[in-house]
């Protein structure tokens, strides 16, 4: 189904053609456009503790994307809409393929971040990172993407280390109508037919989405040979019936990319990629404002790179939450959550994992009480007990303390313990390659952080908020690559250490009604070091390919008409350990509503310079992706 010369899918012409028929009912509203900035301050955010509460209200450096935004932006995929927020490093590797970081450790994996789509992980046991290229929704079923930058692993467990993103769709009631999104440009070409209709006690929607992308390119203006094409399928069905609400959904995908030549793949091969998900929620709320909530889903991943890789993953995982009712000062939530997963590898010439299968286990308990030491002082407590089968249990405590002297003010502290589990990468990786091995190392350890954070989030009326945080962290037992024979035999230990501090801070300015500014500024400094006695092998540096600053600013203009202009500007500092220089990129994009159910967007992405590199890596052993100019048209009908 792979076609890397095919600019117009059928599925887009056919949105085209539909684009244009009458309608009878249009889709729900979004209910985040034309929000205050003091309304926005009201929105209800979860990921901070496990249950609702006001944004204004969290004491974490939390930033919420919301749908207005993703609108306006013209985002076409996760990592784009990622860019939207200002604690987090997004970076282009390859057509489809994104680093995607917060405080730092770009070089390594990017693997101390958890990444969950409506409550289900979507990090890889293989390696703690995210496959992003597996990770597509249309981008109007999401109603918000909750973004904390800093340490998260007491409520959602080991990978959330070094933040947490939590990307919530919206109910299937807030989608019903016909939905055709078509859109054609230099960098991607698709659409994304989307129905939701009432259903008994509730609502369902379903959808389809075909995208393509050209191969990237080298500065040089080589091309990669990774052309891309995916397609997705998926649907949601709630009911609320009383105190009950149940949500029942489910994805099926398929890709196909350009594979680039290796060293045991001289010519362009395609990397296959399908999988499916299947996710049940459900809630019950209790007498006194207690609830309980249960979660299950199974994920179904198989990845087929031609001569280099080839990985069949099943993932199961159950999670329950019960939150008790207030008593007294006290607000107290309970957890648990079982994973298991089974991950069978086709071993290729020269790169491999030993044993080949293997079947993964986590258990964990959690509990966190959040005490009223008086009407403006909250202390948080929490602790989570998380087994794996690699290190055993690993404790993960964590205190929070936030102050309000008025409704429009918080500041916050946090002293926080957390780790990072082994993966298979870690421990079973076999590579051998002109005569050197790599193995992983049968004792490595969880790696470990120690993380103090102060904050400072406040509201200025309707006129202008801000949020800034400054934290350090200190890292122990890192990964690193051992050299037990010269030039001959490798292997994986945890002999790094470190130390990063640094200031994240953002904030809108409501200039007039229908102007608003929005701003980000991030700052942070590393220092590490191989431990005492520990002889240096270029390891100091894998962790630090990560800008030393990063600035952006975002206009949102309403024209009037049914107009409105967004206008994103970033600039990242020079990475680290690498010969990349910095760069600025300007993302514009012009909406118009040309009739009540038809919106048409021109967007332009990078538009003040040719091409530039963002991710680290030779030219020739690991090539990089120049990010270029590109033009977009978008068009949208609801019917």
């Amino acid at each position: 189904m792979y076609c890397a010369n095919c600019k117009y899918p059928v599925v887009l012409l056919a949105a085209w053609a539909a684009g244009t028929a009458t309608a009878s009912t249009v889709q729900g509203g979004d209910m985040f456009a034309n929000m205050s900035l003091e309304e926005l301050s009201d929105v209800k955010v979860i990921s901070v503790s496990k249950r609702e509460e006001r944004l204004g209200d969290a004491p974490a450096s939390i930033f919420v994307i919301t749908a207005e935004d993703l609108r306006r932006s013209g985002a076409r995929s996760l990592p784009e809409a990622l860019r939207l927020a200002p604690n987090l490093h997004v970076a282009v590797s390859t057509a489809g393929g994104y680093v995607v970081t917060a405080r730092g450790f770009s070089g390594n994996g990017t693997n101390k971040q958890l990444v969950m789509i409506d409550g289900r992980s979507i990090y890889s046991p293989l390696f703690s990172g995210v496959f992003w290229d597996a990770q597509y929704l249309p981008m109007e079923s999401i109603e918000r993407i909750e973004v904390i930058s800093g340490p998260g692993g007491t409520l959602w467990g080991t990978n959330a280390m070094n933040g947490v993103i939590n990307i919530i769709t919206k109910a299937a009631a807030a989608t019903l109508g016909t939905s055709l999104d078509a859109r054609w440009g230099q960098q991607q070409s698709g659409a994304t037919v989307s129905h939701g209709a009432p259903a008994e006690d509730g609502a369902w929607r379903a959808y389809a989405m075909d995208y393509a992308m050209p191969s990237a390119e080298r500065l040089s203006g080589e091309k990669l040979g990774d052309a891309w094409h995916y397609a997705q399928a998926g649907f949601r069905r709630d009911w609320q019936r009383g105190a009950d609400s149940i949500t029942l959904q489910g994805d099926a995908y398929h890709s196909g990319k350009g594979q680039l030549p290796s060293r045991d793949v001289p010519r362009p091969q395609i990397a296959r990629l399908n999988g499916a998900n299947l996710m049940a929620h459900w809630i019950h709320q209790l007498m006194g404002g207690a609830s309980w909530n249960l979660l299950f889903y199974y994920d179904r991943t198989h990845r087929d790179h031609t001569g280099s890789f080839l990985e069949d993953l099943d993932v199961l995982d159950a999670q329950g939450i019960y939150n008790f009712a207030p008593q007294g000062r006290h607000e107290l939530v309970l957890g648990g959550e079982y994973r298991f997963a089974r991950d069978r590898v086709a071993n290729k010439t020269g790169v491999g994992f030993i044993p080949a299968h293997t079947s993964l286990r986590w258990g964990s308990l959690f509990a966190q009480d959040t005490i009223s030491l008086s009407g403006q002082l909250k202390l948080t407590a929490g602790l989570r007990l998380e087994r794996n089968g690699y290190t055993g249990n690993e404790f993960l405590p964590n205190l929070r303390l936030a102050w309000k002297p008025d409704a429009d003010t918080m500041w916050w502290t946090s002293l926080t313990r957390t780790v990072r589990a082994p993966t298979r990468l870690d421990r079973d990786i076999y590579i051998s390659q002109s005569g050197a091995v790599l193995r992983g190392g049968a004792d490595f350890q969880a790696e470990v952080a120690k993380v103090a954070e102060l904050g400072l989030r406040q509201q200025l009326g309707n006129r202008a908020n801000y949020s800034v945080t400054v934290y350090r962290a200190r890292y122990d037992r890192l990964r690193t690559v051992t050299e037990l024979k010269p030039r001959v035999l490798f292997t994986i230990e945890n002999n790094l250490e470190g130390d990063t501090r640094g200031i994240e801070a953002w904030g809108n300015l409501q200039l007039s009604e229908a102007w608003r500014l929005g701003a980000g500024f991030t700052a942070m400094h590393e220092e590490f070091r191989m431990k005492p006695g520990v002889p240096e092998f270029n390891n100091s540096t894998r962790e630090n390919y990560d800008p030393m600053h990063t600035v952006r600013i975002r206009s949102s203009l309403a024209l009037g008409e049914g107009r409105d202009l967004d206008v994103t500007l970033r600039r990242v500092s020079p990475l680290r350990y690498t010969d990349l220089p910095s760069y600025t990129a300007l993302d514009v994009n012009l909406n118009w509503r040309l009739r009540p159910r038809l919106d048409l967007t021109l967007g332009a992405s990078n538009a003040l310079d040719r091409d530039h590199d963002e991710t680290r890596g030779s030219q020739a052993a690991s090539p990089r992706a120049a990010v270029g100019r590109g033009a977009y048209v978008r068009l949208i009908s609801r019917f």
